[in-house]
């Protein structure tokens, strides 16, 4: 199937690991001229290195998620010329919900649904002149099914998930669409992260962790980023062009809710 994405501009944030790194790869693989954004400059000019180029343009731009009026001066002095927009940063810190601190909020809330913004709000106006853009957040089935021990993110990822549909709805009519991906357990840093947390509060080993959690999915396994990657590039392409406002889970079946 062909995606339809050469010449295509993208920016990917949080691009140096994890699904952010593979949706980029895969994007130059089909095509597309890539921008990686990252806070790490090293690791970010590593994986430049990476992506497939068939006489492409691909950059990178260095941006801290943590400081919005930085990012926006990063974004003001590129091009801004991009079509796709594939917004993806780290999670919360896990715990209860009830221990979390008022500060633990206000920094998800700037690293994921403000950032979002600027993001969308600077770099719409050039896919509204294209009658084309694709606008898609990688967040978490805890949109559909609040995850245990990750208050914080349950509640960002909420809120995220609400204002993309807004989005999406302001700005269809333009030929732009914006939808979420919402990855399972995915073999990640991330995930890394969350098993050994697990381990430390309940005692239990990180292989028997690791197990539970990949017996709570019909495909009993973890997902691999690049499986996440495959659901974003095609929600990136003109195939996807009446798909929007939507949350697809990507989890081998673990969300129980339809």
């Amino acid at each position: 199937m062909d995606l339809k994405l050469k010449d295509k501009n993208a920016l990917v944030c949080g691009s140096t690991q994890g699904i952010g790194k593979a949706t980029a790869i895969l994007l130059a693989q089909e095509g597309a001229n890539v921008t990686l954004l990252a806070r790490n400059e090293e690791k970010l000019k590593a994986v430049l290195s990476e992506l497939p180029n068939s006489n492409q343009k691909h950059n990178y731009l260095v941006a801290d998620f943590s400081k919005p009026e930085e990012l926006k001066k990063v974004l003001l002095s590129s091009d801004l010329q991009f079509h796709i927009l594939v917004n993806n940063t780290g999670g919360p810190a896990g715990g209860p919900i009830f221990n979390a601190k008022i500060g633990e909020f206000e920094k998800a809330f700037t690293q994921h649904l403000k950032c979002n913004h600027i993001l969308v709000q600077t770099l719409a106006p050039f896919m509204k002149t294209q009658c084309f853009g694709r606008i898609i957040n990688v967040i978490s089935t805890s949109v559909k099914q609040p995850l245990d021990g990750l208050g914080v993110s349950n509640t960002i990822r909420g809120a995220v998930a609400s204002w993309s549909k807004t989005m999406a709805n302001e700005l269809g009519e333009f030929g732009i669409t914006v939808n979420n991906v919402l990855p399972g357990a995915t073999n990640t840093e991330r995930l890394l992260e969350i098993i050994t947390n697990k381990a430390n509060k309940t005692g239990l080993t990180i292989d028997k962790v690791a197990e539970i959690m990949k017996n709570a999915s019909p495909a009993k396994r973890f997902a691999q980023p690049e499986e996440i990657a495959n659901a974003i590039v095609f929600l990136a392409s003109e195939k996807a062009a009446f798909i929007n406002g939507i949350n697809v889970p990507v989890d081998g079946g673990r969300t129980k809710s339809l």
